[in-house]
């Protein structure tokens, strides 16, 4: 698979969710966040989950004997063809691996992610975390999981503070100078000079961010 990385607007979409243990969860709540409508098949769900919006459809789990197995595997598709048709978004992760297949074989025309098989989708969900407003999102193409968190705890022992701080600061100024400065090589010129001024990055470093969006209106003010 050739993946590229974008960012995709769930809110409002169908997302269907086979399985209801850590794994599921976590990628319910990432979708819940983003005001998506999610459904989760399994015996069970935590409140947390059902709390934030989620449905719970039940289907039959941790079944024994093949005999039982194959009378209830029926039922299991049905349900799971059901949601699957209302999808616009659908994620795999159970240890159900007959269901599984079945449900990603249903599910070819829509976005699918397979917890267990990432390459049988087409669509990854990486680790992902936030520091301030800012999204990091991190993808070993599936080499090494304990990998991507090694390098999560790196980036946020990196990014400070003063680097928040400038971007908003930087949004600031981008908003105020699109209505002075209509050349946009212009304006990033005058961006730069805003981010290697030495009063300014003082008062970051200070933690006064107020007084630099003072000192940067100044700045453009005087243009």
């Amino acid at each position: 698979m050739a993946y590229l990385s974008l960012y995709f607007d769930v809110s409002d979409k169908n997302v269907f969710i086979l399985g209801t243990g850590e794994v599921a969860c976590r990628r319910a709540n990432s979708f819940l966040d983003k005001n998506a409508n999610v459904v989760l098949a399994g015996d069970s769900l935590n409140s947390e989950i059902l709390d934030k919006g989620a449905r719970l459809v039940k289907i039959h789990t941790n079944i024994d004997d093949d005999e039982n197995y194959d009378k209830y595997f029926l039922e299991n598709k049905n349900i799971v063809l059901s949601e699957v048709n209302k999808a616009d978004f659908v994620i795999i992760a159970t240890g159900d691996y007959a269901l599984a297949d079945y449900t990603s074989s249903i599910s070819q025309n829509k976005l699918l992610n397979r917890a267990d098989n990432p390459s049988s989708g087409n669509v990854i969900v990486p680790t992902s975390f936030f520091i301030g407003d800012i999204e990091f999102s991190i993808y070993t193409s599936g080499k090494s999981p304990l990998m991507a968190k090694t390098l999560r705890k790196k980036i946020q022992s990196i990014v400070s503070d003063e680097d928040i701080m400038e971007i908003e600061l930087q949004d600031f100024a981008r908003k105020l100078l699109k209505s002075k400065v209509s050349d946009s090589k212009k304006r990033r010129k005058i961006l730069y000079e805003i981010l290697d001024d030495p009063k300014i990055r003082d008062l970051l470093k200070n933690k006064e961010l107020n007084n630099a969006k003072i000192e940067v209106k100044s700045f453009i003010d005087d243009l």
